[in-house]
């Protein structure tokens, strides 16, 4: 696929923007039946507490099936709505009032109402939460309900890209008043309600029946997520016939899944990432020297072709990808063991040791990635010492609490969805703790960039955030990986797969259907 580059919400100033939902694919030959998947991605800490959700099982579970978010990114990057219908946005994008959808119910029947979604949002504003989504839910001023059915957000300052952002996958809504025991049982709007679900190992749900989206979407009669950490395991539930579909086929795997003829490889380029982050915060990542040193220090084109084979491509230490509209075209730093060194001497040093964290389960071929790092940044001085990390537990106990861990992002749509959640001063999720102390300029400008309308404008500003996070940022992004993924023919699938998130922006089991 193209990207996001041709299909966005707004490109420049638009005065009462009215958008809905619309481009919903037609019904398919075949419905009913049951999708079997195989995920990676499943931690016995799992939940359907959205404020918690950070990797491919829950994400596929709670918005791919069970609960809604007010709009949608569909399979080609463009936006629609999903329990909105439409919204209107002021000249300068700060006022935007949303339609909502009538007629809907939540699998408890209570019916869907604007006190829903200002319940909803209010979650990630919670004292002490530690959603990624608090940096998106904190840019809204102030919340009204103008009826059951429509609402108006008063933003902080002007955002073209503000409907986007109720698509994140943590922005779920869930019935007001009744939030506890809806994360409790998974009670949402969505296609599928659950019939049973062990957290770390297995969901089912089941169609739901005369739903808003009957003629549209959710083809299945049940569905069953199956934790499958291990990706050879997955392979070989594949091929065994004991699931129908998988997420994250190694690199290494995938050329024999392809020559199968029951079996079909998905190859999809998106802004998925597999990279390395330094805590700016923390020694010796605080020091400017050190961060270019390793900037210096890594091969990334060993990474691409030992790690990848050949399935993405380069990267330049921006987590903007390449179906980022504003993504700049620059030259990522070389791989130059002398000017590592150079480097590391104006740091005061002429050797320094790291210890760094990795695991299978920040992205398949992490350790192999973190060895080919260690092999070329010793030609350097730099000792990189991989420390092999359990996969149970490690985002939510390693990654962001060690000062150095391999990691992956599945990227945004739009480049301040991203930067807000991911670089934004104090955000949750911001991994290489890059805020104020590091580059007001950058903090500055990521407040610029949201509220200019001007695309020119805007593309500027983003261009040179990136080239401050290439030059001086703690995130090391040496490559952009294509999602792998793969079904039996026993699936089919839409011409267009989404490449926000893996396996159809995590909506598989809503768009997809028998063969």
């Amino acid at each position: 696929m193209s990207g996001f580059k041709r299909r966005r919400l707004i490109q420049t100033a638009l005065a009462a923007a009215v958008l809905g939902a619309s481009g919903v694919a037609a019904a398919p030959a075949r419905s009913g039946g049951t999708l079997r998947a195989g995920l990676g991605g499943a931690h016995p800490g799992d939940s359907w507490d959205a404020r918690t959700h950070s990797d491919l099982f829950m994400i596929a579970a709670a918005q791919g099936a069970v609960f809604d978010t007010l709009t949608e990114v569909a399979a080609d990057g463009s936006l629609r709505g999903e329990l909105a219908t439409g919204w209107e946005a002021s000249a300068d994008a700060r006022v935007w009032t949303v339609t909502l959808r009538e007629g809907v119910r939540f699998h408890d029947g209570t019916p869907f109402t604007a006190r829903d979604v200002i319940a909803s949002l209010n979650l990630h504003l919670a004292p002490g939460t530690a959603s990624g989504a608090r940096p998106l839910v904190e840019t809204i001023a102030r919340m009204e309900r103008l009826s059951d059915h429509r609402l108006r957000f008063t933003l902080a300052e002007g955002n073209a890209d503000f409907p986007y952002l109720l698509a994140d996958y943590h922005l779920l809504i869930y019935p007001a008043g009744r939030i506890d025991a809806a994360i409790a049982q998974g009670i949402g709007t969505g296609l599928y309600r659950v019939e049973s679900f062990e957290p770390g190992r297995r969901f089912i749900g089941r169609r739901v029946a005369g739903h808003y989206k009957d003629g549209q979407a959710g083809w299945f009669d049940q569905i069953e997520f199956h934790a499958m950490n291990d990706g050879a395991a997955r392979v070989a539930a594949l091929r065994s016939g004991q699931v129908d579909t998988i997420s994250r086929v190694a690199p290494q795997r995938a050329a024999r899944l392809q020559a199968e003829p029951s079996l079909r490889l998905q190859d999809i380029p998106g802004n998925q990432y597999y990279g390395f982050a330094m805590q700016t915060g923390a020694a010796p990542f605080d020091a400017l020297q050190i961060r270019q040193a390793l900037k210096h220090a890594i091969d990334r084109q060993a990474i691409l072709d030992q790690v990848l084979l050949g399935h993405g491509r380069i990267g330049a230490d921006s987590p903007l990808g390449p179906a980022n509209q504003y993504t700049a075209d620059l030259a990522a730093p070389a791989y130059d063991p002398d000017r590592a060194r150079h480097h590391l001497k104006q740091a005061g040093l002429s050797t320094l040791t790291l210890p760094l964290s990795v695991s299978e389960a920040a992205f398949e071929g992490a350790p192999e990635a973190a060895a080919l790092f260690a092999e070329s940044a010793r030609a350097a001085g730099i000792e990189i010492a991989p420390v092999a990390e359990p996969g149970e537990g490690y985002w939510s106990e390693i990654w962001r609490h060690r000062p150095f861990t391999a990691c992956a992002w599945s990227g945004r749509v739009t480049e301040d969805w991203m930067l807000s959640t991911q670089m934004r001063d104090g955000a949750p999720w911001n991994d290489t703790q890059w805020g104020m102390a590091q580059s007001q300029r950058f903090q500055s400008l990521l407040l610029e960039a949201r509220a200019a309308l001007d695309s020119a404008r805007r593309r500027a500003l983003y261009g040179e955030m990136q080239q401050i996070l290439r030059d001086e940022g703690g995130l090391l992004v040496p490559v952009f990986a294509n999602h792998l993924q793969a079904h039996s023919d026993r699936v089919a699938t839409p011409r267009n797969v989404g490449n926000l998130w893996a396996m159809d922006n995590a909506r598989f089991a809503e768009r997809w259907w028998r063969a």
